[in-house]
């Protein structure tokens, strides 16, 4: 008897202790502000493992300065705008409190129509902000390279431009800027980055995320 009521005190303190790590944990995650990464193949980290790619980098970079935000990586290899555009709306259940978006150069490597891109592209933000009203955007700027030719390669590049300042987002001139065409930063194919291009993305991007963060 007195043996039944020692084990049933037991159990009971481990599910009480159970009960306090749960809510502690619940309480952290919804404190927790949310940086939702929408990208492509560069953003996924192709080639590289996961924590090697740039968001992963900024959420350490996020962890190192003690500040209570969650990166989400929903880069996808081979993503346009009008796929990411289907597929949003499952990404906007939990709350977005800024928008890194990077999207864009498949569809300017594949020729799609710029008008149609820059449409996918606003009603993307259009999206996440009638979910999250006071959201913060920054749009990453694209560069591709003059197979389309040198006018759609031009118009390409000031999509971006136009899109930020009709829109009213940060704009990050050029997602690559220092590593786009160096072959020491980039994998085999020339297109990805490695590691060490992953590390310098993150830099850059960094420096444009950065002033939206805040300690509390």
């Amino acid at each position: 008897m007195i043996m039944n009521i020692r084990v049933n005190k037991f159990r009971m303190f481990c599910w009480v202790l159970l009960l306090l790590v749960l809510n502690s944990s619940a309480q952290e995650q919804a404190s927790n502000k949310r940086i939702l990464f929408l990208g492509n193949s560069i953003t996924a980290g192709l080639g590289l493992k996961i924590e090697q790619a740039y968001p992963a980098l900024i959420q350490d970079k996020i962890d190192s300065l003690k500040l209570n935000y969650k990166v989400i990586n929903a880069g996808l290899s081979g993503e346009t705008t009008s796929g990411r555009l289907r597929r949003i709306d499952w990404l906007l259940q939990k709350p977005v409190d800024i928008l890194f978006l990077a999207l864009g150069a498949n569809d300017g490597l594949r020729g799609i129509p710029l008008d149609l891109s820059k449409e996918n592209l606003a009603e993307i933000i259009s999206k996440v902000r009638k979910k999250n009203p006071h959201v913060k955007i920054i749009l990453a700027g694209m560069q591709i390279p003059p197979n389309m030719g040198p006018d759609y390669s031009s118009r390409f590049k000031k999509m971006f431009i136009d899109l930020a300042k009709s829109e009213k987002v940060k704009l990050l001139d050029f997602l690559l800027q220092g590593v786009g065409g160096n072959p020491d930063l980039n994998q085999g194919d020339g297109i990805h980055p490695n590691i060490e291009g992953h590390k310098i993305i993150a830099l850059n991007v960094w420096k444009s995320l950065k002033p939206f963060l805040t300690k509390k």
